[in-house]
């Protein structure tokens, strides 16, 4: 099975850590001196050096999914489902206003 290595965009930096505790090797795109770098460079060096990236950007995904680099989008979406998810099972009592 083939180690997979990981690239946080900037959005999803702070997870660097909870990801390294579960196990996986990480990158951000500060520690490989991308922070504010063009979407395409980022891509481009996730393909180079063999990264999954992970990002919350549309844009970047697709461009990754254009030239065939593994990616995982999350979009606000996707995090307004799972925070609405854990509040309701934390807090089976409580109802949204109507």
């Amino acid at each position: 099975m083939k180690l997979t290595r990981i690239l946080l965009d900037e959005m999803f930096a702070g997870l660097k850590d909870y990801l390294e505790v579960l196990g996986w090797r990480v990158q951000t795109v500060h520690d490989v001196d991308l922070k504010g770098a063009k979407d395409k460079d980022i891509v481009e060096y996730a393909k180079k050096h063999d990264l999954l990236l992970v990002t919350q950007d549309q844009k970047t995904a697709e461009l990754a999914d254009l030239i065939g680099v593994k990616n995982v989008f999350i979009s606000q979406v996707d995090i307004a489902k799972i925070a609405d998810d854990e509040i309701r099972k934390r807090y089976p009592n409580l109802k949204p206003v109507q």
